[in-house]
Protein backbone atom coordinates (compact mmCIF):
# COMPACT_ATOMS: atom_id res chain seq x y z
CA UNK A 1 0.00 0.00 0.00
CA UNK A 2 1.49 3.45 -1.01
CA UNK A 3 2.01 5.58 2.27
CA UNK A 4 -0.04 8.24 1.29
CA UNK A 5 -3.43 5.82 0.68
CA UNK A 6 -2.77 4.27 4.46
CA UNK A 7 -2.27 7.76 5.61
CA UNK A 8 -5.48 9.35 4.42
CA UNK A 9 -7.15 6.11 5.60
CA UNK A 10 -5.81 6.79 8.95
CA UNK A 11 -7.27 10.29 8.47
CA UNK A 12 -10.63 9.18 8.06
CA UNK A 13 -10.51 6.55 10.80
CA UNK A 14 -9.05 9.22 13.49
CA UNK A 15 -12.26 11.03 12.01
CA UNK A 16 -14.35 8.28 12.99
CA UNK A 17 -13.00 7.93 16.33
CA UNK A 18 -13.61 11.71 17.09
CA UNK A 19 -16.98 11.48 16.53
CA UNK A 20 -17.91 8.47 18.04
CA UNK A 21 -15.99 10.33 20.74
CA UNK A 22 -18.42 13.55 20.40
CA UNK A 23 -21.12 11.18 20.24
CA UNK A 24 -20.66 9.80 23.53
CA UNK A 25 -19.92 13.13 25.45
CA UNK A 26 -23.09 14.26 23.88
CA UNK A 27 -21.16 16.69 21.79
CA UNK A 28 -21.74 17.73 18.35
CA UNK A 29 -19.40 15.86 15.91
CA UNK A 30 -18.56 19.21 14.17
CA UNK A 31 -17.66 20.84 17.88
CA UNK A 32 -14.19 19.44 17.58
CA UNK A 33 -11.22 20.30 14.93
CA UNK A 34 -8.90 17.65 14.26
CA UNK A 35 -5.33 19.53 13.42
CA UNK A 36 -3.24 17.05 11.45
CA UNK A 37 0.38 17.87 12.58
CA UNK A 38 2.89 17.60 9.74
CA UNK A 39 5.96 18.17 11.21
CA UNK A 40 9.06 16.70 9.72
CA UNK A 41 6.86 14.96 6.91
CA UNK A 42 7.77 16.81 3.58
CA UNK A 43 4.68 18.01 1.33
CA UNK A 44 4.52 15.13 -0.43
CA UNK A 45 3.56 13.21 2.50
CA UNK A 46 1.01 16.12 3.17
CA UNK A 47 -0.68 16.38 -0.48
CA UNK A 48 -2.73 13.01 0.03
CA UNK A 49 -4.49 14.52 2.95
CA UNK A 50 -5.42 17.41 1.50
CA UNK A 51 -6.73 15.88 -1.63
CA UNK A 52 -8.98 13.99 0.77
CA UNK A 53 -10.44 17.36 2.08
CA UNK A 54 -8.41 18.05 5.15
CA UNK A 55 -7.89 21.73 5.49
CA UNK A 56 -6.52 21.95 9.20
CA UNK A 57 -2.99 21.39 10.21
CA UNK A 58 -0.31 22.05 12.51
CA UNK A 59 3.45 22.59 12.42
CA UNK A 60 5.88 22.84 15.14
CA UNK A 61 8.61 24.98 13.22
CA UNK A 62 8.35 28.49 12.00
CA UNK A 63 11.14 27.36 9.29
CA UNK A 64 9.95 23.72 8.18
CA UNK A 65 6.46 25.42 8.00
CA UNK A 66 7.76 28.32 5.42
CA UNK A 67 9.33 25.58 3.37
CA UNK A 68 6.45 23.57 2.26
CA UNK A 69 3.70 25.44 3.03
CA UNK A 70 3.48 28.81 0.97
CA UNK A 71 3.16 26.22 -2.26
CA UNK A 72 0.89 23.84 -0.67
CA UNK A 73 -1.67 26.97 0.54
CA UNK A 74 -1.61 27.96 -3.10
CA UNK A 75 -2.09 24.61 -4.16
CA UNK A 76 -5.19 23.98 -2.00
CA UNK A 77 -7.39 26.79 -0.84
CA UNK A 78 -8.99 27.29 2.35
CA UNK A 79 -5.67 25.97 4.51
CA UNK A 80 -5.84 26.86 8.31
CA UNK A 81 -2.12 26.44 9.44
CA UNK A 82 -1.63 26.39 13.15
CA UNK A 83 1.52 26.81 15.19
CA UNK A 84 1.58 24.38 17.79
CA UNK A 85 5.11 25.05 19.01
CA UNK A 86 7.61 27.59 20.84
CA UNK A 87 7.36 30.42 19.03
CA UNK A 88 10.61 32.99 19.20
CA UNK A 89 10.17 36.52 18.88
CA UNK A 90 12.97 36.88 16.38
CA UNK A 91 9.92 34.70 14.18
CA UNK A 92 7.17 36.67 14.99
CA UNK A 93 6.97 38.29 11.61
CA UNK A 94 7.70 35.13 9.50
CA UNK A 95 4.85 33.77 12.10
CA UNK A 96 2.01 36.15 11.46
CA UNK A 97 2.51 35.63 7.59
CA UNK A 98 2.38 31.87 7.18
CA UNK A 99 0.38 30.88 10.42
CA UNK A 100 -3.89 31.55 10.79
CA UNK A 101 -3.70 30.86 14.57
CA UNK A 102 -0.87 30.55 17.06
CA UNK A 103 -1.50 28.42 19.86
CA UNK A 104 1.60 28.92 22.24
CA UNK A 105 1.32 32.63 23.44
CA UNK A 106 3.69 31.62 26.76
CA UNK A 107 5.14 34.45 27.99
CA UNK A 108 4.97 38.63 28.08
CA UNK A 109 8.08 39.03 25.88
CA UNK A 110 6.27 37.31 22.90
CA UNK A 111 2.28 38.83 23.68
CA UNK A 112 4.32 42.37 23.25
CA UNK A 113 5.87 41.58 19.74
CA UNK A 114 3.03 40.53 19.02
CA UNK A 115 1.19 43.49 19.80
CA UNK A 116 4.10 45.37 18.28
CA UNK A 117 3.20 43.59 14.66
CA UNK A 118 -0.02 43.84 14.75
CA UNK A 119 0.41 47.60 14.97
CA UNK A 120 2.78 47.40 11.76
CA UNK A 121 0.56 44.83 10.06
CA UNK A 122 -2.76 47.27 10.66
CA UNK A 123 -4.32 45.33 13.47
CA UNK A 124 -4.17 41.60 11.71
CA UNK A 125 -2.69 39.09 13.82
CA UNK A 126 -3.32 35.48 13.64
CA UNK A 127 -6.17 34.18 15.65
CA UNK A 128 -4.19 33.55 19.36
CA UNK A 129 -3.96 30.78 22.27
CA UNK A 130 -2.01 31.04 25.09
CA UNK A 131 0.14 27.94 26.21
CA UNK A 132 -0.67 26.28 29.71
CA UNK A 133 2.15 24.67 31.07
CA UNK A 134 0.02 22.59 33.68
CA UNK A 135 2.68 20.15 34.67
CA UNK A 136 4.68 23.21 35.48
CA UNK A 137 7.97 21.39 33.57
CA UNK A 138 10.63 23.29 33.50
CA UNK A 139 11.88 22.07 29.84
CA UNK A 140 8.64 22.60 28.47
CA UNK A 141 6.95 26.07 27.43
CA UNK A 142 3.68 27.54 28.44
CA UNK A 143 2.33 29.28 31.51
CA UNK A 144 2.26 28.41 35.19
CA UNK A 145 -1.63 27.36 36.06
CA UNK A 146 -1.23 29.83 39.02
CA UNK A 147 -0.01 32.83 36.40
CA UNK A 148 -2.48 32.33 33.66
CA UNK A 149 -5.20 34.16 34.60
CA UNK A 150 -3.11 37.12 35.17
CA UNK A 151 -1.47 36.46 32.01
CA UNK A 152 -4.84 36.54 30.25
CA UNK A 153 -5.88 39.54 31.37
CA UNK A 154 -2.25 41.18 30.92
CA UNK A 155 -2.48 40.04 27.16
CA UNK A 156 -6.19 41.96 27.08
CA UNK A 157 -4.96 45.29 28.97
CA UNK A 158 -1.11 45.40 28.38
CA UNK A 159 -1.05 43.99 24.65
CA UNK A 160 -4.92 44.64 23.10
CA UNK A 161 -4.46 41.04 22.66
CA UNK A 162 -7.66 39.02 21.79
CA UNK A 163 -6.76 35.02 23.16
CA UNK A 164 -9.40 32.83 22.06
CA UNK A 165 -8.52 29.52 23.74
CA UNK A 166 -5.70 27.84 25.78
CA UNK A 167 -3.87 24.47 24.73
CA UNK A 168 -1.37 22.11 26.59
CA UNK A 169 0.34 19.46 26.66
CA UNK A 170 0.58 17.25 29.75
CA UNK A 171 3.17 15.39 30.91
CA UNK A 172 4.29 12.44 28.97
CA UNK A 173 4.22 10.17 32.65
CA UNK A 174 1.37 11.61 34.10
CA UNK A 175 -2.03 10.35 33.28
CA UNK A 176 -3.42 13.41 30.59
CA UNK A 177 -6.90 13.66 32.23
CA UNK A 178 -6.41 16.16 35.34
CA UNK A 179 -4.20 18.03 32.60
CA UNK A 180 -7.15 18.74 30.83
CA UNK A 181 -9.21 19.30 33.12
CA UNK A 182 -7.73 22.29 35.00
CA UNK A 183 -7.10 23.54 31.33
CA UNK A 184 -10.15 23.73 30.49
CA UNK A 185 -11.30 24.89 34.59
CA UNK A 186 -8.82 28.32 33.77
CA UNK A 187 -10.40 28.79 30.24
CA UNK A 188 -13.96 28.85 31.74
CA UNK A 189 -13.28 31.40 34.34
CA UNK A 190 -11.62 33.27 31.34
CA UNK A 191 -14.88 33.07 29.04
CA UNK A 192 -12.28 31.21 26.73
CA UNK A 193 -14.53 29.40 24.00
CA UNK A 194 -11.53 27.33 22.65
CA UNK A 195 -9.71 24.37 23.81
CA UNK A 196 -6.73 22.56 22.68
CA UNK A 197 -6.06 19.35 24.14
CA UNK A 198 -5.04 16.14 23.30
CA UNK A 199 -2.82 13.97 20.63
CA UNK A 200 -2.27 11.00 18.76
CA UNK A 201 -2.30 8.71 22.44
CA UNK A 202 -4.71 10.67 24.20
CA UNK A 203 -7.00 12.78 21.53
CA UNK A 204 -10.45 11.10 22.40
CA UNK A 205 -9.72 11.77 26.18
CA UNK A 206 -9.40 15.34 25.34
CA UNK A 207 -12.63 15.34 23.47
CA UNK A 208 -14.25 13.93 26.86
CA UNK A 209 -12.70 16.79 28.39
CA UNK A 210 -14.33 19.86 26.40
CA UNK A 211 -11.31 19.71 23.31
CA UNK A 212 -12.58 21.79 20.35
CA UNK A 213 -9.38 20.77 18.79
CA UNK A 214 -7.07 17.91 19.28
CA UNK A 215 -3.18 17.85 17.76
CA UNK A 216 -2.92 14.71 16.18
CA UNK A 217 0.69 13.74 13.85
CA UNK A 218 1.50 10.13 14.18
CA UNK A 219 -1.64 8.80 13.94
CA UNK A 220 -1.91 9.97 10.92
CA UNK A 221 1.46 9.80 9.25
CA UNK A 222 2.50 7.20 10.99
CA UNK A 223 5.65 7.04 13.36
CA UNK A 224 8.34 9.72 13.16
CA UNK A 225 11.73 9.30 12.42
CA UNK A 226 13.86 8.61 16.21
CA UNK A 227 14.85 12.00 17.43
CA UNK A 228 12.09 14.02 15.04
Amino acid sequence: MAEGQGAVERLASVRTQIAEACRDAGRESDSVTLVAVGKTFDADAIRPLLAAGQRVFGENRVQEAKAKWPALKAEFPGVELHLIGPLQTNKVKDAIELFDVIQTVDRPSLAAELARAAVKSGGKLPRLFVQVNTGEEPQKAGVSPGEADDFLRRCKSDYGLTVEGLMCIPPADEAPAPHFALTAKIAKRNGLGLLSMGMSADFLNAVAFGATHVRVGSAIFGERAAGA
